[in-house]
């Protein structure tokens, strides 16, 4: 089957950590918003990153017809150097058997064996280059609610590096800082263009992969650094028309108390028992835009109080 023209919304948490926390500068976390506002983000490229390596981790081998393969990953030789982009594409191509094919046609060799080149697209830089504009495209996610972040920090036992006879070396353990935010709420919006799936061949079954890799790669991803992620609700609206679309259907779905309230009080939520997600409005509009979609499901964490019936779009988890 085709894939439909989509919309998603999806809702994760964050408790004790920062997902896309930037480790070249140490910051305390993406800020699109001033502070006043409060509001903090997370790039598309983190999103991406978890359900990239949620696949990795189910399909090592790429899958029974091998066409799971992810291009976009770190990967090194032999010698411990990181491969690039050609060494990269050249060795899906040997794992498949396609490398006589790769030498003429690269493009339609890395559509055919990698998930995350149909779905996301890709900028191959490498001669002869071409570059092909993904289905799928997220945007980014920003918290339902005002942040602060805490700065912490901790000790190592392990030191760096022996100690030596002459006493040289590291004697004890080093000092690390970092930036985390004790708890937030992220909703983001992402687009499916059933145009663009036809040139990339992106299939069905690659669209119901990766919403099981935005569920299940977010559970998956779990580190200090990143905090423990839950996903809270996924939406996924498909159109019949294969050029409509109702447009940021985040902006339907509200966070109660809002952010307004708790700027009110000087208070953060703490937990998920502290909020509830209201999906009337979208409900709503759903209703009203009914004969242009051809499906909506929506799949809800059962720890979540929302308001809105849902029922006949909700889904089983994964």
């Amino acid at each position: 089957m085709k894939v439909n023209n989509g919309e998603l919304v999806f809702i994760k948490a964050v408790k004790d950590g920062i997902p896309n926390r930037d480790p070249l500068n140490d910051s305390d976390a993406r800020r699109l918003f001033s502070e006043e506002d409060g509001r903090i983000s997370l790039s598309d490229v983190s999103i991406k990153r978890d359900v990239r390596d949620f696949v990795m981790e189910l399909y090592p081998e790429g899958g029974p017809e091998q066409s799971k393969f992810i291009f976009v990953q770190e990967k090194k030789n032999e010698a411990g150097k990181l491969l690039g982009r050609g060494s990269l594409a050249q060795f899906i191509a040997k794992q498949t058997g396609k490398e006589k094919e790769s030498k003429t046609n690269m493009k339609d060799v890395l559509l055919e064996t990698c998930f995350d080149v149909r779905t996301f697209g890709i900028v191959y830089s490498v001669k002869p280059k071409f570059n092909l504009t993904g289905p799928v495209q997220f945007g980014w996610a920003h918290s339902m609610h005002p942040v602060d972040s805490q700065y912490v920090q901790g000790t190592v036992v392990m030191p760096s590096a022996d100690t030596t006879e002459e006493g040289e070396g590291k004697t004890q353990g080093t000092i690390w800082t970092s930036y985390i935010v004790p708890f937030a709420v992220f909703i983001m919006p992402g687009v499916i263009n059933a145009k663009n799936a036809e040139h990339s061949m992106m299939s069905e079954s690659d669209q119901e992969l990766l919403l099981q890799g935005l569920w299940q790669g977010t559970q998956h991803r779990q580190a200090r650094g990143r905090g423990q992620q839950q996903p809270l609700s996924l939406v996924h609206v498909e159109y019949k028309d294969p050029f409509y679309r109702i447009g940021y259907l985040e902006d339907l779905v509200f966070l109660e108390p809002d952010a307004e309230e708790w700027k009110a009080t000087g208070k953060q939520p703490t937990s998920v028992n502290e909020i509830k997600i209201n999906f009337e409005r979208l409900l709503s509009v759903l209703s009203n835009q009914r004969d242009k979609i051809a499906r909506c499901r929506i799949w809800c964490h059962p720890s979540l109080v929302i308001r809105g019936d849902i029922s006949q779009y909700q889904q089983p988890l994964w």
